[in-house]
């Protein structure tokens, strides 16, 4: 979506982490990085039901390569359905949030938790937001575009995109 809204133009094309290595990753000095939130809170990967590698097996890759990510500028969205997982919304955001930021990334992208209905999250921040936007696609996907525009809107400065 994000790629789309900007054209190949300003934004490189994404990166799968099933078919990358972590230099690919690390060659950029700006990053939004996405995840998905698997019913047990898990990030996805085979070890957590997926059908595919993903950033369960990716992870360990960045960790191997001993990645430092100081001086890079990191954005974070996730996704998951605070209807049916109300105990674990979005942890795949706030599991990759807490690996990154451990590794010296600057941190962007904030989001207010305002309108979100959930019981539990590892994607709150320790200031009562979001460390990354949010997405329920399930449950609330009319309210996707909005939020994703909101949110481009308030990292575009800090991670030098265009206005929207």
């Amino acid at each position: 979506m994000i790629h789309k809204r900007y054209g190949s133009e300003v934004v490189a094309k994404p990166l799968n982490v099933n078919r990358i290595q972590p230099t690919d990753m690390l060659a950029y000095d700006r990053l939004i990085l996405g995840t998905s939130t698997l019913k047990e809170g898990r990030l996805p990967g085979l070890g957590s039901s997926a059908q595919m590698e993903g950033w369960l097996e990716f992870l360990p890759k960045l960790e191997a390569a001993s990645a430092d990510f100081s001086g890079k500028t990191v954005a974070f969205y996730g996704l998951g359905c605070q209807e049916k997982y109300p105990e674990t919304f979005c942890n795949g955001l706030g599991l990759l949030h807490a690996f990154i930021s451990a590794r010296g990334a600057t941190c962007i992208g904030q989001w207010s938790r305002e309108g979100y209905v959930f019981n539990a999250s590892k994607a709150m921040g320790e200031d009562g937001q979001f460390v990354g936007l949010a997405l329920d696609e399930d449950v609330e996907q009319m309210k996707t575009k909005a939020r994703l525009d909101g949110w481009l809107q308030q990292i575009s400065p800090q991670i030098g995109l265009p206005a929207l």
